[in-house]
């Protein structure tokens, strides 16, 4: 305390001096207009712009939760389109309206804590397990499209396998010629992968849509894979060579869906039923 007193009374004379000059200011911008006006508005800036950055720290620091909204509100909508291309198309079908074809897929938003893509098995870890209702054999989806199916589960967590791993394969189809086949990764290039058994008379354009088929119950039909890059078709061969842009960047996955089926375990019981276990 003694020298802050000390060291007001050194420099008695300064402040003086800064108290007179800011007691002139405040005068002259009481008594004019002008001045009175262009403090306010420098003030008011000043203030606007303190406050706007503020309020991106904040919005900054509450990203995550921001996205985790948007990943919910994504999977709300999503069901709400499926349903209502369901009940379009059950309306065609001699105005058919089956609940539980309606209501055929459920979703559920994850955000992915782990990933690979160097490898020729990926997979993907999600922060959803059995406790949201996750379970083993589900498709997931991402806003740009299909990234794969689950492995395996645990109360909070889910491991998938991603497209990026050799021993996958999802059912596919070119939207504009409604051929079918398979698409499957190679392990190499992380950004194409392999559609497989397009027969030879199929006219294909790069560019062409690959979506998902639906056959199999897991994928909802029309999920994106990616378009067509460059397809060959060798002289004696039956099928076409098709490598397939991804239209997901496995390299930058930050959240996906998981599709449940609800309609699945019908589909595959009848199938058993009928046809018996696949070899």
């Amino acid at each position: 305390m003694e020298r802050l007193l000390k060291f007001l009374y050194e420099y008695r004379a300064f402040f003086t001096f800064l108290s007179l000059e800011l007691f002139c200011v405040w005068m002259v911008i009481e008594n004019n207009q002008y001045q009175s006006t262009t403090y306010f508005n420098t003030s008011n800036s000043i203030a606007a712009s303190i406050i706007s950055t503020s309020q991106n720290i904040r919005e900054y620091f509450s990203l995550t939760d921001i996205n985790n909204d948007l990943a919910v509100e994504n999977s709300v909508l999503k069901k709400k389109l499926d349903q209502r291309n369901q009940l379009l198309y059950s309306i065609e079908l001699n105005n058919l309206k089956d609940a539980a074809i309606i209501n055929r897929f459920d979703y559920v938003s994850a955000k992915v804590i782990n990933n690979s893509t160097q490898y020729y098995k990926n997979f993907v870890t999600i922060n959803r397990g059995t406790n949201h209702g996750i379970q083993a054999g589900m498709a997931a989806i991402s806003p740009r499209g299909a990234v794969g199916k689950v492995k395996s589960v645990s109360r909070n967590y889910a491991v998938l396998i991603s497209l990026l791993n050799i021993d996958d394969q999802v059912s596919s189809q070119i939207k504009r010629t409604g051929h079918f086949g398979t698409v499957q990764w190679d392990g190499g290039d992380p950004l194409s992968i392999d559609l497989k058994f397009i027969p030879r008379h199929v006219k294909l354009q790069v560019g062409d849509t690959i979506i998902t088929s639906g056959y199999n119950a897991v994928f909802p039909e029309g999920i994106l894979i990616g378009t067509i890059k460059e397809f060959r078709l060798n002289e004696e061969a039956q099928f076409h060579t098709i490598k397939v842009k991804l239209s997901q960047d496995f390299g930058k996955l930050s959240f996906v869906e998981i599709v449940k089926s609800n309609l699945r375990q019908e589909q595959d019981s009848l199938e058993q039923k009928t046809i018996g276990e696949p070899k």
